[in-house]
């Protein structure tokens, strides 16, 4: 793996950025945690520093295909399925699981971004309106999270910043 290519997401400005020896490859919109930054344990906050995707969820799974506790469910998602299941997290499309790099920032103990279960994966489209919402993880479109799920492999670095 090229160790120049990389994932910058910035919580500041809700963008994913594919990164190659500095150059910006592609921008994404996303949505970090509504509740800010941060890497404590039930605190519902993106966590910051280096991560790793240790792995990728969904492969050959349909645009839209729905996900609980990593598993597709068979559903697809639309909007009257969202409508029937308001307060339902949506985790759509493809998951890539973060496991972080920096012991006592984002790895080990209470700070863990793997076992907080902290992923970036597909949301409804019509949520992603460029403000920070989530429960921690990324979100992002679901076309742009094929998109890039098709561009990274296991093992590819994230730096995420405020």
């Amino acid at each position: 793996m090229n160790s120049d290519f990389f994932l910058d997401v910035s919580i500041a400005t809700q963008q994913l950025a594919i990164l190659e020896k500095d150059q910006v490859l592609k921008i994404y919109p996303v949505s970090t945690a509504k509740n800010g930054a941060g890497e404590l344990m039930g605190s519902q906050c993106t966590p910051r520093g280096w991560h790793k995707i240790r792995a990728k969820i969904g492969a050959n799974q349909h645009l839209q295909a729905v996900f609980i506790g990593r598993r597709a469910t068979g559903e697809t998602y639309n909007l009257e399925l969202g409508k029937q299941n308001p307060q339902r997290d949506w985790i759509l499309t493809r998951i890539l699981w973060l496991g972080g790099l920096e012991p006592g920032k984002n790895r080990y103990g209470k700070v863990d971004s793997t076992w907080r279960y902290i992923y970036i994966h597909g949301s409804p489209d019509e949520g992603m309106n460029g403000l920070p919402a989530s429960h921690g993880c990324v979100r992002m479109k679901n076309a742009d999270m094929l998109d890039l799920f098709n561009r990274v492999e296991a093992g590819t670095k994230v730096y995420i910043h405020e």
